[in-house]
């Protein structure tokens, strides 16, 4: 299944919703510096004025790629009183401009005009709510410490308050190498598209022309800021939590890769707030999978009544957070549902238990560099193969620690927290550590994980050589994770130097030594945890779009061996369908196929590459795109490759490759 798709099974159609629905597909909003962004609006028939604004603000394009799940959803809004607002990023869709980056200083400085417009519009009473899932997560919370008087709440779903800490990019300071390319070359793919002729005339053609000529690839920058500075202090709202004033509803997914953000909001924000955290992937929790899915619109709609709606009451507000405690289960890389309990995290009292309390002694980690081949997509959308496999052979390529049967269950709520003594013989390298479920028959479930750059010990901003062949200290956390062990069950610890292909590996291969008698693992438990229910168990939405389904999609993902060159591939490919929407025409469709390779004992032969095929077209236009992009390594350098091929009704248009190296940091 294409992760565009939209499973109606999972969702109650709403049809007695207070307020039809009027839909405008282009309602152009003209910046200061004469760029124009395209708008699509969902206004509540009957009312002179809405009762709020909600705004998605997206370099996505909302004419095809998210137009199903934008209707689900801002039509909802619609029918409960809101006006909805789905707005091109610049230099996306039908939106005027060149998108430059990621989170730009221009995007905020664009959203800032966009609330200005919203307020001078007729049917608004110049309240708004952002809205949005990752991208639009993350702009949420930036818009939010600016403090803009029309902004007054924001619900953010799977993102982060931590652009370098805790991103696609780098995490514990180590490069990711299964994402930071993949990401870049997914937008790369994306902004090649152009904008269509129904909405910006006959100019399209120009501004297509243009985009592909200016738009850069973003893996550049990303890899020429290898520390933490100022590039990714902006935009990281961790940086002073204080700026944010307004009340914020954010939810994500054990299996998302954006988790712990939840927890250091709940901690940090000085504001009222509510925190959902299910068993999904990173998807809206209306549809994710692994299930139970919730009412996400319901939650939604009951939180803008409470801190938006010009009728709001002033009803008393008691934080609220909110979690999934998931029982164990067999390995599997897919799950429609995951069976456990929710639990009140502010009722709930976490203690934390030293796990490695019983170990002594000291052991040279296993540094084996296809480490980490079963370990999963980092951020799954809910496709088949995105999760992490039986973990018996990863852990057999680690140093594994297997503890002792649990004798009652063990429930695991919020963070653990590694600190290890280790010794080297390089002066540079990471580690990698990871905890499991060893069920009586042997299975190896896969719970929570996390990685660590040794060089950042003491600054992200400032790395370090390590000491040769001294013991020094490091601390670092895995991922949060809500997990039961049920009694007669094995905890185990896998710790290593590599973690191909979620790592990007050192230059050498390290003798990497941990002193065990001077080492934790802490480990967050609940001994009575506190279960609660959520108010709304059944996904209702407005009534999808209608789609017509060319091409079914399709998913392999593929661990192979070459026994003639010893090299390791993961293979994955992603046939993400060809649908075209029946109330426009437009049709759309796209193929991605990634591969990650490296050999055993040589961890500069790491390559990664990603490749997408693009086809869109309507009553007007009929586009395809390639591009191919490459990452690989020596010692001192980092060589990216980026090409680019459009063509128009099957003439190529347009021709280019960006190569740059980039100086290695370690």
């Amino acid at each position: 299944m294409g992760v565009f798709d939209v499973d109606y099974s999972k969702i109650h159609e709403r049809t007695d919703l207070p307020y039809a629905v009027a839909v405008t597909e282009h309602a152009p909003i003209e910046l200061a510096d004469g760029t124009v962004l395209s708008a699509k609006l969902w206004l509540p028939e009957g009312l002179a004025t809405a009762r709020g604004v909600i705004l998605e603000y997206l370099p996505y394009r909302k004419d095809e790629f998210t137009a199903l799940r934008d209707e689900i959803r801002h039509a909802y809004f619609a029918g409960c009183g809101y006006a909805a607002v789905r707005v091109d990023i610049r230099g996306t869709g039908d939106s005027g401009g060149i998108i430059t980056d990621e989170y730009p200083h221009q995007e905020q400085q664009d959203c800032l005009e966009i609330f200005d417009w919203i307020a001078e519009q007729s049917w608004s009473a110049g309240n708004i709510a952002m809205i949005g899932k990752s991208w639009g997560g993350f702009n949420g919370l930036q818009m939010a410490s600016y403090n803009h008087s029309a902004l007054k709440t924001i619900v953010t779903l799977c993102s982060t308050d931590d652009r370098y800490e805790d991103d696609v990019h780098y995490r514990g300071g180590t490069l990711m190498a299964s994402d930071m390319l993949w990401w870049a070359s997914t937008m790369f793919a994306y902004n090649a598209r152009p904008p269509f002729p129904r909405f910006v005339g006959d100019k399209w053609r120009e501004m297509w022309l243009e985009r592909l000529e200016k738009t850069p690839p973003f893996v550049e920058t990303w890899l020429e800021h290898q520390t933490r500075d100022d590039y990714w202090r902006q935009g990281s709202i961790c940086e002073n939590f204080s700026d944010i004033r307004i009340p914020v509803l954010t939810m994500s997914g054990w299996a998302d890769g954006y988790t712990d953000a939840v927890f250091r909001l709940m901690d940090n924000l000085d504001v009222p707030k509510r925190a959902i955290i299910g068993p999904w992937a990173h998807e809206f929790p209306d549809l994710a999978i692994p299930g139970p899915q919730i009412g996400y619109l319901q939650e939604c709609v009951s939180w803008f009544d409470r801190w938006l709606a010009t009728d709001a009451t002033d009803e008393p507000h008691k934080d609220s957070f909110v979690v999934y405690l998931q029982d164990s289960v067999p390995p599997q890389t897919t799950y429609d549902y995951r069976p456990g309990e929710w639990v009140d995290m502010l009722a709930t009292d976490i203690s934390h238990m030293d796990v490695l309390d019983v170990l002594s002694g000291q052991r040279t980690l296993a540094n084996r560099q296809h480490h980490g081949l079963y370990s999963g997509v980092f951020c799954p959308f809910g496709q088949e193969g995105d999760l992490p496999d039986d973990q018996t052979i990863d852990n057999a390529l680690a140093t594994s620690l297997t503890l002792s049967p649990a004798e009652q269950p063990l429930n695991i709520l919020g963070k653990t927290q590694v600190k290890l003594r280790l010794k080297s013989n390089q002066p540079t390298g990471n580690v990698h550590a990871r905890l499991t479920d060893v069920s009586p028959a042997g299975e190896k479930t896969y719970i929570t994980a996390g990685q660590f750059n040794l060089t950042h010990r003491h600054s992200h901003a400032v790395p370090e050589e390590l000491p040769l062949d001294e013991w020094f200290d490091v601390e670092f956390g895995l991922d949060v994770i809500g997990y039961q062990l049920p009694a007669g069950h094995q905890l185990e610890i896998s710790l290593s130097p590599t973690y191909w292909p979620q790592i990007w590996p050192a230059t050498t291969v390290a003798e990497l030594q941990v002193d065990l008698g001077h080492s934790q693992v802490r480990v967050p438990r609940a001994t009575e945890p506190v279960f609660t229910e959520l108010p709304f168990t059944r996904a209702e939405t407005a009534r999808p779009l209608a789609k017509t389904v060319l091409r079914e999609g399709s998913r392999t993902r593929r661990v192979i061996k070459s026994l003639t060159t010893r090299e390791w591939l993961l293979d994955d490919f992603s046939d993400e369908g060809l649908r075209m929407l029946d109330h426009n025409g437009i049709t759309y469709g796209t193929k991605n196929h990634n591969v990650w390779r490296i050999r055993e004992g040589e961890p500069l032969s790491a390559v990664t590459e990603s490749n997408w095929e693009v086809d869109l077209s309507d009553a007007d236009i009929r586009i395809h795109v390639d591009t191919q992009s490459r990452m690989s390594c020596d010692a001192e350098n980092f060589y990216l490759v980026n090409s680019l091929q459009a063509f128009e009704e099957d003439e190529e248009i347009y021709r280019n490759t960006w190569e740059k190296t980039i100086p290695r940091h370690w």
